[in-house]
């Protein structure tokens, strides 16, 4: 997938957390969650530009994913109290939740396509591919950002009708 499609399975995949943190907890939290987990949703491809690292390879993995989510929650930890925030262990493990689903979105997405992932490198190199779509088809790129921004409305008219 693209950037498009990344962005919106990010989407799909962060609004039950969303509702959850925005009803139970603080909408503003779970708006920087939402926009942390999009944000986030198009890091694995930072292998296309680092040099020894094969695209699709460590970084579309779900040891990645726990770094990622690890990264997150030290870096909330640290810059928490300066916005206001105590740095929770909810709070923490919110973060570490948002970095980890961000990158697992990313997989999800990817593995529809030809190339597919190997999600459990370094313990496996197994492969898996739905083969459905290549990545680069723009229509199923929009149709996932579409199905993404529907899923967000949905999620905040759930909050706003129950909360």
């Amino acid at each position: 997938m693209y950037r498009a499609g990344h962005a919106g399975v990010s989407m799909v995949a962060y609004a039950p957390l969303g509702v959850g943190v925005a009803l139970e907890w603080n909408v503003s939290v779970a708006t920087a969650g939402l926009v942390a987990t999009v944000a986030l949703s198009t890091l694995p491809d930072i292998d296309e530009v680092l040099p020894g690292v094969a695209h699709r390879g460590p970084t579309h993995s779900l040891p990645f994913a726990a770094l990622v989510g690890v990264v997150l929650a030290v870096t909330t930890a640290a810059f928490a109290g300066p916005v206001g925030l105590t740095p929770s262990l909810g709070l923490l493990g919110f973060a570490f939740a948002v970095g980890t689903l961000s990158i697992v979105s990313h997989l999800l997405a990817d593995v529809i396509t030809p190339m597919g992932v190997r999600p459990f490198w370094p313990v496996s190199d197994r492969h898996y591919t739905l083969d459905l779509t290549p990545a680069a088809n723009p229509t199923a790129n929009y149709l996932f950002l579409t199905g993404g921004v529907l899923t967000v409305l949905g999620a905040t008219a759930v909050v706003v009708l129950t909360g």
